[in-house]
């Protein structure tokens, strides 16, 4: 009896992971065919990979949306990292009369829809010159509630005795912070560097909105322009769609173990 369950739940899991596979192995099967291919379902690789790849160069300016899109998720996260781990510290550790009313308010900022802050939004970075840049893109997700909440919540595994040590040998707070803090929560960082750059990397709307020209552009724009044409080339569409998903895949790969650590709240 035992070993059948075991088999069921070995086949419940591979088929659960086909399911989940089938998608990319279709999109890197469909990158290598050609768009007629495609729409004739095709499943199989096929010769015109680098044809795809020839075409997809010439009609778009990838190399610059490449580099808008490394240049504001690396600056995005970092920024991200620093600040909220520094507000999520500062509200576990410290004490204040407001703390709690000012947290708050802080969680009900997630409960407003990105919809609602969009023109404001607009009209704040227009009249201050920053549209069509990446500073544009990256402030109004520097500092978010939800990460800001999960560096509070895994702080609360942080050592107290880390804290009070630091304060005896006279480190000042910003030393414990960086020297101590810092160090032992790295599980935690790297699992909201994953996060926050995913959100950067894959962001649409906004970039949308806020980038105006071509030369600013960041992939999910150029994909998404790729797509929208009146007679869409899928096999280009799947490169770039590949290309646009390769940062992503390899972070999240290099850093699985310390995500799922952090995630789980593991403090080493």
């Amino acid at each position: 009896m035992r070993k059948l369950t075991s088999a069921g739940v070995h086949l419940f899991l591979l088929t659960a992971s086909f399911l989940s596979l089938f998608p990319f192995l279709w999109m890197i099967m469909g990158m290598t065919n050609s768009s007629s291919d495609i729409l004739k379902g095709k499943f199989g690789f096929g010769s015109m990979f680098m044809d795809n790849v020839h075409r997809l160069l010439d009609m778009t300016s990838l190399g610059s949306a490449f580099m808008n899109s490394t240049v504001i998720a690396i600056v995005g996260t970092i920024g991200t990292l620093i600040l909220s781990s520094m507000a999520g510290y500062g509200f576990e550790i410290y004490q204040s009369r407001g703390k709690s009313r000012l947290f708050g308010l802080l969680m009900l900022s997630m409960m407003m829809p990105f919809a609602a802050v969009m023109i404001p939004l607009f009209r704040m970075f227009s009249g201050m010159g920053l549209l069509n840049t990446p500073t544009a893109v990256i402030l109004p997700s520097i500092t978010t509630a939800f990460m800001i909440f999960f560096f509070l919540q895994n702080t609360k595994s942080f050592p107290r005795e880390l804290l009070q040590a630091g304060r005896v040998d006279g480190l000042s707070e910003w030393k414990i912070f960086t020297r101590i803090y810092m160090p032992t929560m790295k599980p935690t960082f790297a699992a909201a560097a994953i996060i926050t750059f995913m959100n950067y990397w894959n962001s649409f709307l906004w970039p949308l909105i806020a980038l105006q020209t071509q030369d600013k552009k960041t992939l999910p724009l150029v994909v998404s322009s790729l797509a929208s044409s009146y007679n869409p080339d899928y096999g280009i569409i799947m490169v770039a769609i590949v290309i646009t998903t390769l940062p992503s895949v390899l972070i999240f790969f290099l850093l699985q173990k310390q995500f799922v650590q952090g995630m789980l709240g593991s403090v080493k």
